[in-house]
């Protein structure tokens, strides 16, 4: 693509380059999120699986409000949720990031051409996505299995495990994946 083009495309339809800048920043950055969330449930879910020797708790939120029976009876809707969940914070956790990225990446200003991502980068969002995946935790085992489903997760420990691998695996995602510019 032409250079001529890639500046028209930047400035967007009215010339206003720093807000058509700014929000096709923001859409890269969630689109990233996005496909990182789909990774990272993908890791957590292949870990979890063999290790609780049970589908994942939107199993139990599709029993209880969609289709009632046994949580065992629904497993597409169940990865489909929990996939569609993932996803869903992998975006979040993305545009949560905006405008910090440049930070943690040196960036002085808007003039410095996309580039590679740096371990002053990889490192910093890698261990937000620690952090992300411990909250979500938390936030899962509390007010989800807790007060939404009622439940007491019998795989507490898997449970941990496979967000904090969510985590590690989200931001590592978008830490590698996140120029300078975006």
């Amino acid at each position: 693509m032409s250079r001529a083009i890639s500046e028209r495309r930047e400035s967007g339809a009215h010339g206003d380059r720093s807000v058509s800048s700014g929000s096709t920043a923001l859409v890269g950055r969630t689109r990233r999120g996005l496909e990182g969330g789909l990774l990272a449930t993908l890791v957590m879910t292949v870990y979890r699986l063999p290790v609780s020797r049970s589908l994942p708790p939107t199993a139990e939120f599709w029993a209880q409000f969609v289709g009632g029976g046994e949580p065992e009876d629904y497993p597409v809707p169940a990865l489909a949720l929990h996939f569609a969940y993932g996803a869903g914070a992998g975006a979040a956790f993305a545009a949560l990031l905006a405008g910090r990225e440049s930070v943690a990446r040196g960036d002085p200003g808007r003039d410095r051409p996309p580039g590679p991502p740096t371990d002053a980068g990889e490192v910093p969002t890698t261990v937000a996505g620690l952090l992300y995946g411990l909250v979500l935790s938390a936030v899962g085992e509390r007010v989800v299995l807790g007060r939404l489903l009622g439940v007491d997760p019998d795989d507490r420990v898997a449970f941990h495990v496979g967000h904090v691998l969510y985590g590690i695996t989200l931001g590592a995602w978008v830490g590698t994946r996140t120029t300078a510019r975006e």
